[in-house]
């Protein structure tokens, strides 16, 4: 019986195999062709990567030194590259271009295009929205500054610094100076702002007749980020014309 058991079995394996041998034997080919293609897209993906940022870096130091020939041109491929942080930093280097060579309108279209990549992570977008509205802040409406940097000019957000103090001025051309006052007071006791923007929120504040003077004085040897430079410039012109 054992005999004629295992016959039978020997039978049964060869018929499955002549069966479906054929087929498993497509689909195991097909899955290690797939993992192989996989394998190949993958280092050829990572190649481009390595490769885009070795051209990036040469071209921001090539803006480092006042080089602006032919960056542009440069950066246009790399504003379509696969990879998020690439494509965001060639948008962000393409808008501070455009802002060096007085193409403010180039440099607002930058940012937004940034700003509209809901591909790219936050605090690239959010950066970006800063610089936009501090570029186009003079022709823009108080409110509108004011309702697009609101969930930015928040304590405790990295970029209430430099989106409050837009806030604040915009306020200030509302002739809500209490509002105002308020949040120039919150920006100069809070220790995660830049020290000179903190200082600039002490003398605005002043102005409006609202003592935020630090306990501690505040330490101008300290340097700015540079992220906020751009802002906090802008800002300053714009504070300076709204106090004229």
């Amino acid at each position: 019986m054992r005999e004629v058991d295992e016959e039978v079995r020997r039978d049964q394996t060869a018929d499955f195999w002549q069966r479906w041998g054929l087929w498993i034997a497509g689909v195991v080919l097909l899955g290690l062709a797939a993992f192989g293609g996989w394998l190949y897209w993958s280092n050829s993906q990572r190649a481009a990567a390595e490769t885009q940022v070795e051209e990036l870096s040469s071209i921001l130091e090539s803006l480092d030194e006042g080089n602006f020939a032919g960056a542009d041109d440069r950066l246009v491929p790399l504003t379509e590259s696969g990879s998020p942080g690439v494509r965001a930093a060639a948008l962000l280097a393409r808008a501070d271009l455009a802002l060096r060579q007085g193409e403010n309108e180039a440099a607002v279209n930058h940012f937004a295009a940034v700003v509209a990549d809901e591909a790219l992570p936050e605090p690239y977008r959010n950066l970006a929205l800063v610089r936009q509205t501090a570029t186009e802040f003079s022709r823009l409406e108080p409110q509108a500054v004011i309702d697009r940097l609101a969930p930015l000019a928040q304590p405790g957000t990295p970029w209430f610094g430099s989106a409050g103090e837009l806030t604040a001025i915009a306020l200030m051309q509302q002739d809500k100076n209490d509002e105002a006052g308020a949040l120039w007071a919150q920006i100069a006791g809070d220790e995660t702002v830049p020290e000179t923007l903190r200082t600039r929120a002490v003398q605005m504040a002043g102005v409006l007749g609202v003592d935020a003077v630090p306990d501690e004085p505040v330490d101008m040897d300290q340097e700015q980020p540079a992220a906020a430079a751009p802002v906090a410039s802008d800002a300053a012109a714009a504070e300076t014309e709204t106090t004229q």
